[in-house]
């Protein structure tokens, strides 16, 4: 019954549908300290431009990061007014942002580049896709030309997906030639595996870094040419 309930909070709120994906996902072992009573997990992923993202084949745009910010505010918003739904409905939930500021991560978390959850992870739990290369998230839908974001809650969901526990690239290195920071190894991300194994966040970062700098004049951090790269969901 809580997962109907919940089914039909997201379609109401998701609207047009095929702009949206979503799934339920179990995340025991995943959550940590901070969220350790929030067993379970929605994920939905919001498509991106397409045509925004193939025009960053070359590197960042003040388009493209517009559109990024733009997106991750939506999703936001989005995401709040589920939750406010599913408290109505006597769900205890935690609506965790798509991204976190440019200064936390230069401060807070600039040790390890890993925040208190992993949307990505969820997503792979709740069925959705898998983790590529670059340690892009990419759906079966829309490939990795999406934005996530996690509603966490202390109610039993049922996962109407298996969750993902290999990555489907197989042998193509798209994303991995056209880094220009030649961030990934090109190892094959599986459920086990930690991202430092295969990619360097710090290098990517970095490589962000002067590319917000050089090409948008600001102080933000960002690229997307993996991103535009990726054959999977064009």
């Amino acid at each position: 019954m809580n997962t109907e309930t919940v089914r039909s909070i997201l379609n109401k709120h998701l609207t047009p549908g095929e702009d949206y994906i979503f799934g339920f996902a179990d995340l025991c072992g995943l959550t940590g300290e901070r969220f350790r009573d929030y067993r379970y997990g929605i994920s939905i992923g919001k498509k991106l431009d397409m045509g925004i993202v193939d025009s960053i084949r070359h590197g960042p745009n003040k388009r493209y990061y517009d559109h990024y910010l733009k997106t991750n505010a939506v999703l936001f918003r989005l995401a709040n007014n589920i939750a406010g739904d599913m408290e109505q409905a006597g769900m205890k939930v935690i609506a965790v942002e798509p991204t976190i500021s440019t200064a936390a991560l230069d401060t807070e978390y600039a040790a390890s580049l890993r925040t208190d959850l992993s949307h990505k992870m969820v997503a792979t739990r709740a069925g959705l896709g898998w983790i590529g290369k670059t340690a892009l998230f990419i759906s079966d839908r829309f490939g990795p030309r999406l934005r996530l974001v996690t509603i966490l809650t202390t109610t039993p969901l049922l996962n109407g997906g298996k969750p993902v526990n290999n990555s489907r690239c197989g042998t193509c290195r798209l994303c991995v030639d056209a880094c220009p920071a030649s961030a990934a190894t090109g190892q094959l991300w599986d459920f086990t595996l930690d991202r430092d194994i295969f990619f360097n966040a710090h290098k990517c970062r970095e490589m962000c870094h002067e590319f917000g700098k050089s090409w948008l004049h600001a102080d933000a951090r960002i690229c997307g040419i993996c991103v535009s790269v990726c054959p999977v969901g064009k």
